[in-house]
């Protein structure tokens, strides 16, 4: 098979990441600070120093406001939220994913907010001048995708950060097509919150993600339950990490979490990017010559990863993805790819597109294949 899902989940996985689960967990598989017991407290210490690690690869700057998560919808419906006060404003964009957009719309349908969603050029990008005048007294946060999981669009952080920072509004930042492809540094970027995922371009098992909180945000607890200390109080403790982490940790998947980010940076986010973007060039500049194939924002590819996303004249996007399976074994994902206002804005709703997303392990005959299959396809 030829995988290219890796916007979904990267497949895939370096073996090391897996012997290393295999091997720590098999000595140190019980529950962190659940015990005065060796294997309990040896086990927390772990976890802080997976913290630890997770604190450097963002830029943050306090291990104890990293808080681990099952993935960046569990961390993005903590923050959101955790962050959203009655009668407060949010500012936000239409490039989201739904583990923005429903919280968002669950919070309004209740009465709790208001929101305003920034629309994106033909290109793929917004403007931050775009936020910056939908940004009033009463917003709460600002919440950015940081790279589109349709288009592949990597958005001005940075620039955002300095307006959110300048007026004082929290920015809570989607990296989950980021992390791992795309150096992040929440302190040059002025981000006060990110939610990542291990499971994409970090190379990392399903299941685990997290919170890296900049010291002065306060969320409100969402989740309540045991966090291993206090026990006779029947709130839940307000110390971070713990205000955020109920219940026993994802162990396996955070030894996963942690061999694979040191995997991404043996072998350089930049050399990963380089590698993925090489090929989506590659298919970009194949499909670009076959009759009756249109692609969407793929002119450009500046300022992108390596997602291309396109449709076969006349025929179905979910159809042009079953015959990419089952007549040439090449894995994609088709529909609206959990964004419905994506494609809306790029005229393909209500049946979407097809994506295909590369991954560390991709080579050039996979372009090949792919640009055999597609041209097969349009010529039928």
């Amino acid at each position: 098979m030829i995988y290219l899902d890796n916007a979904a989940t990267s497949f895939p996985k370096p073996p090391e990441v897996l012997e290393e689960m295999f091997e720590t967990y098999s000595r140190m598989g019980v529950s962190p600070g659940r015990g005065s017991h060796d294997l309990a407290v040896r086990c927390e210490h772990y976890l802080q120093k997976v913290r630890e690690e997770i604190c450097d690869f963002f830029g943050g700057k306090s291990p104890d406001r990293v808080v681990f998560t099952s993935n960046s919808t569990d961390g993005l419906n903590t923050l959101i939220l955790g962050l959203a006060e009655p009668g407060r404003h949010v500012v936000s964009t239409r490039l989201e994913h739904n583990s923005v957009l429903r919280p968002l719309y669950h919070l309004r349908d209740r009465g709790v907010i208001e929101f305003d969603l920034v629309g994106f050029n033909p290109e793929g990008f917004i403007d931050p001048r775009d936020i910056a005048e939908r940004i009033r007294p009463s917003t709460g946060f600002v919440v950015l995708n940081h790279v589109s999981n349709v288009l592949g669009t990597i958005q001005p952080v940075a620039a955002v950060g300095r307006i959110c920072r300048e007026r004082g509004v929290p920015l809570v930042l989607d990296v989950s097509q980021s992390a791992g492809v795309v150096p992040i540094d929440m302190e040059a970027m002025k981000v006060d919150a990110v939610a990542f995922t291990g499971h994409k371009s970090l190379l990392g098992p399903t299941g685990i993600g997290g919170l890296v909180l900049r010291e002065g945000l306060e969320v409100r607890p969402v989740r309540f339950g045991g966090s291993g200390g206090d026990s006779s109080n029947t709130r839940q403790p307000m110390d971070y990490p713990f205000r955020l982490e109920p219940g026993t940790a994802n162990v396996l998947g955070i030894i996963g979490l942690s061999a694979a980010m040191r995997y991404v940076k043996r072998e350089g986010i930049d050399t990963l990017h380089d590698r993925e973007m090489a090929l989506a060039r590659a298919l970009r500049d194949g499909l670009a010559s076959l009759k009756g194939v249109k692609m969407y924002c793929a002119e450009n590819l500046e300022n992108h990863t390596g997602v291309i996303t396109c449709n076969v004249d006349g025929l179905a996007p979910g159809d042009f993805a079953a015959i990419l399976d089952g007549d040439f074994d090449i894995a994609t994902r088709s529909g609206l790819h959990c964004a419905p206002l994506v494609h809306e804005d790029i005229g393909t709703s209500p049946r979407g597109a097809v994506r295909f997303s590369f991954g560390p392990f991709n080579k050039a005959d996979d372009v090949s294949a792919v640009l055999f299959a597609v041209g097969e396809i349009a010529r039928r």
